[in-house]
């Protein structure tokens, strides 16, 4: 079983592809260009780097959302398109618990933030038994100060990881009760390798869809859509 991993939810862009049993190849950028300039190119490397024949691919893993807007639709067009032409199913793997799982078998609580403005983030709570994930809060959007606060209430030592780190970090260091520490630049951004892993437990359980009925899920509208509603309901009042 081979599978390609997609990940452009966030600045970063990274793509891999990996087996049961190994990460062939993964290639990661994160820079300033768009994902619409890299994307592309960076699986068409990693696939005449490794010789891969594209007929081979079994499914493409894509992250599903929550992220960037911009960053989520690239994915899900690029993991759509190859799906389509070469007939495989796409694995829809949330973008937090991808995330989650760079600190696999960690002895902390897990607890991966990307910015989402104004003071809120993309975030999800997880532990790991043993080598099993479990998600303690799924996915979702939420303020700063209320993460906090729920991760004071669990009372364990946690590690954070993502974007939102460099933005919140102040914060929470003086705010925070529990013990918290900071996963290191190796492990504090997205990761195909980390997707694939994640996906290939959701392909041998069944956990995949055509195609055609992949779609990102955003966790809120975009920014044009929420500058529409704030002068609609501004005009209303």
């Amino acid at each position: 079983m081979k599978i390609l991993a997609i990940d452009s939810s966030s600045m970063v862009a990274t793509v891999a592809i990996a087996t049961e049993e190994t990460i062939v190849a993964e290639y990661t950028v994160n820079h300033k260009k768009t994902h619409s300039q890299t994307l592309l190119p960076m699986i068409d490397e990693i696939i005449r780097m490794t010789e891969t024949d594209k007929e081979s691919i079994d499914a493409i893993a894509v992250t599903g959302g929550p992220g960037s807007y911009t960053g989520l639709r690239i994915g899900s067009a690029t993991a759509k398109g190859i799906g389509l032409a070469l007939e495989i199913p796409v694995i829809n793997v949330p973008t937090i618990d991808a995330l989650a799982y760079n600190l696999y078998s960690s002895r902390y609580i897990v607890c991966p933030i990307m910015d989402a403005r104004r003071g809120q983030v993309y975030t999800g709570i997880y532990r790991f038994q043993g080598t099993e994930m479990e998600i303690i809060h799924p996915q979702c959007m939420m303020m700063i100060q209320d993460l906090i606060y729920e991760l004071d209430k669990i009372g364990m030592p946690v590690m954070f990881l993502g974007d939102g780190v460099l933005v919140h970090q102040e914060l929470i260091d003086s705010t925070m009760a529990v013990e918290h520490h900071y996963a290191p630049i190796s492990m504090n951004r997205h990761k195909a390798s980390s997707l694939a892993a994640l996906a290939v437990q959701y392909y041998q359980q069944g956990k995949v869809e055509t195609a055609m009925e992949h779609y990102p899920d955003y966790l809120r509208a975009s920014q044009a859509e929420r500058e529409l509603q704030e002068k609609t309901e501004s005009k209303s009042s």
